[in-house]
């Protein structure tokens, strides 16, 4: 009789075992994706920021009428048409890392790129302590609200209260 007592009490602590690591891996999988979504963010403000400065080059470059100009396309970033010689000012067109895709919304003004944003509506976790230049990132609510333009105060409101 004591044995069959001590096989139930096993097979309760066996039980309770099990669940405690099903709750340990619940945990470990919910940190997993905090994570990961963390390291996508940092992944977007680099890339946004890789835009920002290609996109400053192309506009601080006199073109060919000798005045200053955003690109039309992402396109001419990767080669500048104004020039005979190929003058790069991004390396390749990166893939958004909040969506997996290598389409980006475009900021556009008078028919030219001044800036790229991400298409993903998915809130995200960092919502403020940026760098200044980033600023105009602090609480929003989507990441599709992420404007990397240059200058990169394009779009923020000024001091004023005028946007």
């Amino acid at each position: 009789m004591a044995r069959r007592r001590a096989g139930g009490f096993a097979y309760l602590w066996t039980l309770a075992l099990v669940a405690l690591m099903g709750a340990g891996l619940a945990i470990g999988a919910d940190l997993y994706a905090t994570a990961a979504r963390r390291d996508q963010e940092r992944e977007l403000i680099f890339i946004g920021h890789e835009f920002r400065r290609a996109i400053g080059r192309y506009f601080e470059i006199n073109g060919a009428n000798g005045q200053h100009q955003y690109p039309q396309t992402l396109e001419e970033l990767l080669k500048d048409p104004r020039f005979p010689n190929p003058k790069r000012h991004l390396r390749r067109l990166y893939t958004d890392p909040t969506t997996g895709q290598a389409e980006w919304g475009l900021v556009m003004q008078q028919g030219r790129i001044v800036g790229v944003r991400s298409l993903s509506g998915r809130t995200p976790i960092k919502q403020d302590n940026f760098d200044d230049d980033d600023d105009g990132l602090r609480h929003k609510k989507r990441y599709a609200d992420w404007l990397f333009t240059y200058p990169p105060e394009l779009f923020t409101a000024q001091p004023g209260g005028a946007p």
